[in-house]
């Protein structure tokens, strides 16, 4: 994998990474802001402004002038807004890059933000809320970051809050973007096949006039946590959702490798630990597993099970019991072997498409402001080695880092409280 990395004047940056062997080109851009930015009043903001880049320029004045000249080419396009940034793309056959590149470039830089579809859109978002609410096995991640990170920005749900959804005024859009879709910490990213040198131009062209801003702060976590802790929330379910998991390292620590492995082990495939136990020899889930999740100054491990009300107790103790487990005795060779060859496959399967590649660039950008090659990264998967996995799940897996979310019709907290003390 080959990539080039020109930065503009104004300091927006352009990663180019030309594919000969596909016939699809994939465009991304990526602007540093996210969820943890907002300010109270300004909850959702970040995401509503993603809906609206779709609402329509001057020069493609409405939703299906936007959606209409991407699917008359068959294209794959999106947007997707984090808790630290929002990006934009489109995926499509080689002889439409032009349209694709522009179309992306339109809707970031030229979008209306028109008050009428602001109106309409508020009801399309409170939808989106609430098909959250009423899908607990992704809202209880939610929870588990609410208990986490309550008293920051990081644990408000990236949607925002039916309050903050039906009141922001358009002049809150503008005044946000202002602040923060800013030059120099946007990035671009085109994979695929393409001319580099005439695309590195097109993207000057439209994007050299792009205001410079200060880059945009957040409310850093100040992590304190004296004793295990636990969030219920009650609801009439037909499965009680579970996360358990652990405080753990930021996104640039230099035991994230060791980190990644450890979880993948633990619950990162059909063969791991936890699946093993927890599905295929007790019965007790037909979903689990085990992940990392990672931000510029925190991050977490956690396991997430789907289980019968009555199968809480037994769950949480299981899983409680893996992560003793592997905190005092050391994993054999043939697994940890295994779960790096895990890595390496998956990573080398994901990265045959033109968007993954792109993802995968842009992500490591915005993250770090550096690209580490694929072999990069495999070598620091080798290097992890088994005194290495120890030594991370003795630091991690300590009582005063444990936290559980459950959403269930379960009342009592103070009994969820006594099963991880």
């Amino acid at each position: 994998m080959k990539y080039k990395k020109t930065t503009l004047k104004n300091g927006l940056r352009i990663i180019t990474c030309p594919m000969k062997d596909t016939q699809t080109v994939t465009v991304v851009i990526v602007v540093g802001v996210g969820s943890r930015y907002e300010t109270e009043r300004e909850a959702g903001l970040s995401h509503f402004i993603e809906h609206m880049f779709f609402k329509g320029t001057q020069k493609r004045p409405t939703t299906l002038d936007i959606s209409g000249e991407l699917d008359s080419i068959g294209g794959e396009y999106n947007a997707f807004t984090g808790k630290d940034k929002t990006g934009y793309f489109a995926k499509v056959d080689i002889k439409h890059l032009n349209i694709a590149l522009d179309v992306v470039s339109d809707i970031f830089l030229n979008s209306k933000l028109d008050e009428k579809e602001i109106e309409k859109e508020r009801g399309t978002i409170i939808q989106e809320l609430n098909m959250y609410e009423d899908t607990p096995v992704m809202n209880v991640g939610d929870i588990y970051e609410q208990l986490l990170y309550s008293q920051n920005p990081l644990g408000r749900e990236i949607v925002g809050s039916k309050k903050t959804i039906t009141s922001v005024k358009r002049e809150k859009f503008v005044e946000y973007m202002r602040r923060f879709y800013v030059a120099n910490d946007t990035i671009i990213c085109v994979a695929g096949k393409f001319d580099e040198q005439k695309v590195i131009s097109e993207i000057k062209k439209y994007f050299s006039q792009m205001a410079k801003g200060q880059k945009p702060k957040f409310l850093k976590i100040s992590e304190k946590q004296k004793k295990p802790a636990v969030r219920l929330k009650f609801k009439k379910t037909d499965q009680t959702h579970l996360v358990l998991g652990v405080r753990a390292y930021n996104e640039n620590h230099p035991d994230r490798f060791a980190l990644a492995l450890l979880a993948i082990i633990l619950g990162g495939n059909m063969s791991s630990r936890l699946f093993i136990e927890i599905r295929e020899k007790r019965g007790l889930a037909y979903h689990v597993s085990t992940s990392v999740e990672d931000f510029a100054d925190c991050g977490y491990l956690a396991t997430k099970a789907g289980v019968e009300h009555k199968n809480l107790e037994i769950t949480v103790k299981t899983i409680l019991e893996e992560y003793e487990k592997i905190a005092k005795n050391k994993v054999s060779p043939k697994e940890l072997q295994k779960a790096k060859d895990f890595v390496k496959g998956k990573s080398v399967m994901g990265l045959e498409a033109s968007d993954e590649v792109a993802m995968f660039l842009i992500d490591q950008e915005a993250r770090r402001g550096r690209i580490m090659t694929m072999e990069e990264i495999f070598r620091k998967v080798d290097k992890v080695s088994i005194s290495d996995i120890l030594r991370v799940a003795k630091d991690i897996f300590r009582k005063n880092r444990l936290n559980l979310a459950v959403i269930g019709p379960h009342k009592n907290e103070k009994e969820l409280q006594k099963l991880i003390k």
